[in-house]
């Protein structure tokens, strides 16, 4: 049996640094005959008239989007290397080679904010844009989500065309859409589809609960081709209006096998204006463990449904605890909306901040019952969450968070920071990579955001970071200020 992959489609190019290999084009794959339909009669053509006429006029929604879709570009940390002549090699000549990678944006409003994918920018030593117009600017990474997979980039400019956001609560199976990006590069590429199925959960982000990250799956599927490149483009509406943020493929070859994967827009709007008002995503938390309600376990706890979210478990002094929800209990209902499974209300939960109330109505023992939650950020209180990692993303160029407890147990240390996100920055140039675990700064053990800065605030000269990497090669790295 052959198994297929979810492929996240941003194209990276460069030999030395390809993950994978796919044929796409190759003589043993064209068609050996031409296959010619004739049609039998002249009714068979008055049926294929009548049926374009019922076809929707794509024309004016692809003319908007093809102008507010852009072309990203990433460069990543190079690496020198031999050209493979001995002349060269004696004499310490070496040649630099540095990767780079292609994907889409949207921009959403006409000062130059645009919104892409994380996995298309994360990394990024540089983040280059291409307009509709050919126009190019380099583009400031503003924040990153991968728990969403979503990132937030700015250009200067103005009066730009963008793409007004539609309500992706809305849509419904069947319906057409239109997916605006750049596959293998052919820029500004639109294909049409419908809405297959909604709340898709294809399990493709990774998550950490210890540290808060929670991946937000509740994916568009749509039958509209997209191929590498798509990543971060539009899936737009007949009527020109942004419903999604093409993210994923289903695919045994890497190239477009029938069905893709689009962020809704509800989950980008939200996460787009956290990032531009905070600098980080305000996560907000009901405070349960849950899972689907399948026949299984509707059978085994004796509950008359199948549509809703099992409580499997309660978090410790959480909010849901606190106003008397209970293991067992089946979520069928977020303030308005309807829940019949995990992504449906991974999706509703997402659209609320730490301190937002909403209402839950839950089934148990076959009577419905609603509370009113007062949601809770990763710390578990309801305070807005600061970005404390903005002053050293400046300063160093990186994202970094607390050694977890697997981490520590593994390599037998009682703290550290670990570097998660790159940019271009101090500790890229110096060759640090991504995974570096942080023990000291300058002799000063480091524990903390905090621990870090305090070290590298208002120093002159250098300085010294020792660390591991998470196979346990010990590293240390000169860091210039």
């Amino acid at each position: 049996m052959k198994k297929i992959g979810i492929i996240v489609f941003s194209a990276f190019v460069g030999g030395l640094f390809s993950l994978a290999a796919f044929q796409l084009i190759s003589p043993d794959s064209q068609p050996s005959e031409t296959v010619v339909i004739k049609t039998a009669s002249n009714n068979n053509q008055l049926v294929g008239s009548a049926y374009m006429s019922t076809m929707p006029n794509f024309v004016s929604a692809a003319e908007v989007s093809l102008n507010a879709v852009v072309h990203v570009r990433t460069k990543y940390q190079g690496q020198e290397y031999y050209s493979g002549s001995l002349i060269d090699l004696l004499n310490g000549r070496t040649q630099y080679y540095q990767p780079e990678g292609t994907g889409s944006g949207v921009i959403i409003s006409p000062d130059g904010y645009i919104v892409t994918n994380n996995h298309v920018v994360a990394n990024a030593q540089e983040v280059k844009i291409t307009l509709y117009d050919k126009k190019e600017f380099v583009a400031k990474v503003i924040g990153k989500d991968p728990s969403s997979d979503l990132a937030l980039l700015k250009i200067e400019s103005e009066n730009l065309p963008f793409l007004n956001y539609g309500n992706s609560d809305n849509i419904k199976v069947g319906e057409w859409v239109l997916a605006v990006g750049n596959p293998f590069n052919l820029n500004s590429t639109v294909t049409a589809g419908i809405i297959s199925a909604k709340g898709r959960n294809i399990n493709i982000l990774s998550g950490d609960p210890q540290n808060g990250i929670s991946p937000v799956e509740s994916f568009i599927q749509t039958d509209a081709a997209v191929n590498p490149g798509n990543s971060g483009g539009a899936l737009v509406n007949t009527n020109g209006e942004l419903i999604g943020i093409n993210a994923a493929i289903k695919s045994n070859t890497g190239s477009f096998a029938g069905y893709s994967f689009a962020i809704p827009s509800n989950i980008a709007k939200k996460v787009v204006a956290d990032l531009i008002e905070f600098g980080t995503v305000q996560r907000a938390f009901l405070g349960v463990r849950i899972q689907n309600l399948t026949p299984e376990l509707a059978k085994e706890k004796n509950i008359s449904v199948l549509d809703g979210v099992y409580i499997a478990g309660l978090a410790e002094n959480g909010s849901a605890v606190k106003e008397g929800l209970q293991k067992g209990d089946v979520i069928i209902q977020i303030s308005d909306k309807v829940i019949n499974n995990v992504p449906e209300l991974q999706e509703q939960v997402s659209s609320y901040r730490p301190g937002d109330k909403v209402e839950v109505t839950v089934l148990r023992e076959g009577s419905k019952h609603s509370y009113t939650l007062t949601l809770r950020n990763k710390y578990g209180n309801t305070e807005i969450v600061e970005n404390k990692d903005n002053d050293l993303v400046e300063v160093l160029g990186a994202s970094f968070e607390p050694l977890s407890d697997k981490l520590k147990s593994r390599l037998g240390l009682s703290y550290g920071l670990q570097v998660i996100e790159l940019n271009s920055g101090k500790l890229m140039k110096a060759g640090v990579k991504k995974g570096f675990i942080i023990v000291k700064a300058d002799g000063r053990r480091v524990a903390s955001n905090e621990d870090l800065m305090a070290s590298v605030r208002g120093k002159k000269g250098g300085v010294l970071l020792e660390g591991i990497y998470p196979n346990g090669r010990q590293a240390y790295y000169g860091i210039g200020m």
